[in-house]
């Protein structure tokens, strides 16, 4: 028997049709049309629709999995993880109000955080979605823009939170 290469199409009678993404010395990775990525034997009941051997560049499901990844993160709007600095991990945010009958309100510091890094994100989608606009004339744009200055700067309080500097909130510079 013959081992089939990466990139050989197959049918299996229960899974359907796939393709060959890895193959070890067991099994073959095959990533089937219905039911995702499945492992199967190498001895398994399948048709061979097109089999590929030597002519096809052997990659692993590690590099196929890798290059996924960082297509997705160049072409969706998910953003890259922020980290929080480091003095302030597993850390809580006290919230003591001045009426002393009432109880304080104690949150974990990563959550609050997260939740800037989302307000954060989500001015910087509006922003290139003001600047693309065509319905907004140039001065309309410049205007929105300000306003969206100087609500990061409004944010720069939270800035001790971030671990790296370039993902802090900047407003408005000072012309001294």
């Amino acid at each position: 028997m013959q081992l089939l290469g990466i990139g050989s199409r197959l049918q299996h009678p229960e899974l359907g049709k796939g393709v060959v993404v890895n193959v070890s010395p067991k099994f073959y990775w095959v990533s089937f049309l219905d039911s995702g990525l499945e492992t199967i034997d190498l001895d398994s009941e399948f048709e061979v629709i097109e089999a590929l051997h030597d002519e096809v560049d052997t990659i692993s499901f590690t590099e196929v999995e890798t290059t996924l990844i960082r297509i997705l993160r160049k072409w969706s709007d998910i953003n890259p993880m922020v980290p929080i600095a480091d003095k302030w991990k597993g850390g809580n945010l006290l919230l003591q109000p001045g009426d002393t009958n009432l109880a304080n309100k104690e949150i974990p510091i990563d959550s609050f955080f997260h939740k800037v890094v989302m307000v954060r994100d989500r001015l910087r989608v509006m922003e290139q979605k003001i600047n693309a606009h065509n319905g907004l004339s140039d001065q309309d744009k410049v205007e929105l823009q300000q306003y969206i200055t100087r609500i990061y700067g409004s944010l720069t309080t939270f800035n001790i939170l971030f671990k790296n500097k370039s993902d802090q909130f900047v407003g408005e510079k000072s012309s001294d």
